[in-house]
């Protein structure tokens, strides 16, 4: 199934995770809005514009910055692209922040901050993504493999994460009749710069050995996944997919 004149929107689009699956929807023919946090984003996001150009010339790719544990700035970074795009067909939102701690360490602020990121982006996304994707649509949250199992200190990021597999059910079904198909992906522990700077390299080792393979989940393991959804796997809705090399079994 060809994504070609379709375009999507990706949060936290321009590195990891996000890029990588703007790699595999533009290979698709899909155009792209790419979403990225801070000005430090910026230049990925150039390089990887440049980059999707050369391999795919006939897409439209734009950047978009913004701050999403704002609502309005969701509202308006929806707005920004329909106003360009003319349309949104496909939202994926790779948005997310890690935090290992033991709870008595757990600051108000950093509660705060992880549910800012975790939960409020992912709630007003999908609100968004309800109002503005157009019939026969595709809307991904990513969220953790942590939701079907627990390592140890991670309270508040997979707490965090938890409500996003509500949301979707709820948002499931109040798309059906229209259509969009609405799930996450769960990913284990990836091999990303995000991952390493909480844990020891005995930690690691241990997130290692419980994968396939004794490895860590790579983004080039999820985004095709994300790609399937994206095409033909539109019958599946309302569901979290865990892709983690077998670290958690259900």
């Amino acid at each position: 199934m060809s994504l070609s004149g379709k375009v999507a929107l990706i949060t936290g689009g321009v590195k990891n995770l996000g890029a990588q699956s703007a790699l595999e929807l533009a290979g698709e023919g899909a155009n792209l809005a790419l979403h990225y946090h801070s000005s430090g984003g910026e230049k990925d996001g150039a390089s990887l514009v440049s980059s999707l150009k050369e391999k795919n010339p006939s897409i439209k790719v734009s950047l978009y910055q913004g701050d999403l544990t704002s609502a309005a700035a969701v509202t308006k970074l929806f707005k920004d692209v329909v106003r360009d795009f003319g349309h949104v067909d496909i939202v994926v939102n790779t948005v997310g922040r890690v935090l290992k701690k033991p709870i008595t360490e757990i600051s108000e602020e950093e509660y705060d901050t992880m549910f800012a990121v975790n939960s409020k982006t992912a709630f007003f996304v999908l609100k968004e993504a309800a109002a503005h994707v157009t019939d026969g649509g595709k809307i991904i949250s990513i969220v953790t493999a942590l939701l079907g199992a627990f390592t140890g200190y991670y309270t508040s990021y997979a707490g965090s994460k938890a409500p996003v597999e509500h949301f979707t059910r709820g948002v499931c079904k109040e798309l059906q009749s229209r259509s969009i198909s609405v799930n996450n992906v769960a990913p284990g522990p990836m091999d990303t710069p995000f991952f390493y700077p909480q844990e020891s390299p005995e930690a690691v080792e241990f997130h290692k050995a419980n994968g396939m393979g004794n490895r860590l989940t790579m983004v080039k393991d999820i985004a095709p996944i994300i790609r399937f959804l994206c095409t033909d796997g539109a019958w599946i809705t309302g569901q979290t997919i865990f892709a983690n090399g077998g670290y958690t079994t259900r």
